[in-house]
């Protein structure tokens, strides 16, 4: 009888996990999706960056706000706001030349720069469709985020995993929580940790252990779902240079939707 019941408990553990990575599986392939839609879309991205001395106290804070455009089908961000004030007349000039050269710049590629942007896109997929190989991953329950119903899913990176993508190797340094729409299979949102260090730019930069990311969308339209927030906090260490303390907060808003016949004025 134990064991009947030992074994009827093995086949639900893993009923339950095998629903989590089909879940996630289901909305990394969601996201190809996503992302042609979300390049029809203009918006206002305001970036704070803050750092820390040793004694723990505020440094330096600087916040930049972004207009995003479409370009060449793309999107291309032009600075419009420094400090949450706008621009000196000449600085907005600047800007304004640099958009009508890249707009320039747009216009005059060739089919093998528009692939090469294509290839961009498909290694990105490539690493996505990592993520559901790379962790253990267990449904911790549901609950409601505006009104819609979402899977709660931890994310326990898998010992001895062996990306196919070279820079999907970070996985094995993280953990967390992702949070995914019932209905669209969209993260609704993220909570990663550092649990190891992780080296970056030839092992110049290393990112302590502890560092945290939050990740937030919200559906748009109802067609498509945007980045609402991004939170970093973390310590870095350069080498030959003291020990950093940053933290970036990161917030999307006045989503609309590009027209094709819309022009781009000063």
């Amino acid at each position: 009888m134990l064991l009947a019941l030992g074994a009827i408990f093995l086949v639900r553990t893993d009923v339950r996990a095998q629903d989590a990575t089909d879940i996630i599986r289901r909305s990394v392939e969601h996201d190809a999706t996503n992302f042609e839609r979300f390049k029809n879309y203009t918006f206002l991205e305001r970036v704070e960056e803050r750092r820390y001395g040793r004694n723990g106290n505020l440094s330096s804070k600087e916040i930049q706000t972004y207009e995003f455009m479409v370009l060449g089908g793309r999107p291309y961000g032009k600075l419009v706001e420094r400090d949450d004030k706008s621009l000196a007349a000449k600085e907005a000039r600047k800007e304004q030349e640099k958009v009508d050269k890249e707009s320039a710049k747009r216009q005059r590629e060739s089919e093998s720069d528009k692939a090469k942007e294509d290839q961009d896109r498909a290694e990105e997929r490539r690493y996505l469709r990592e993520v559901p190989e790379a962790f253990n991953l267990t449904l911790q329950g549901t609950e409601q985020i505006g009104g819609r119903p979402v899977w709660i899913i931890g994310a326990q990176p898998k010992p001895g995993c062996k990306p196919k993508v070279k820079r999907a190797e970070m996985l094995a340094h993280l953990r967390g929580r992702i949070w995914v729409d019932q209905t669209d299979y969209q993260w609704v949102k993220a909570e990663v940790e550092v649990i190891d260090p992780i080296s970056f730019g030839m092992g110049l930069v290393k990112l302590a252990s502890g560092a945290v990311l939050n990740f937030d969308q919200v559906r748009v339209n109802d067609e498509v779902w945007l980045p609402a927030h991004i939170s970093v906090r973390a310590d870095a260490r350069l080498v030959y240079l003291r020990k950093l303390r940053e933290e970036l907060d990161i917030t999307y808003r006045d989503y609309q939707k590009f027209q094709a016949d819309s022009r781009i004025v000063e």
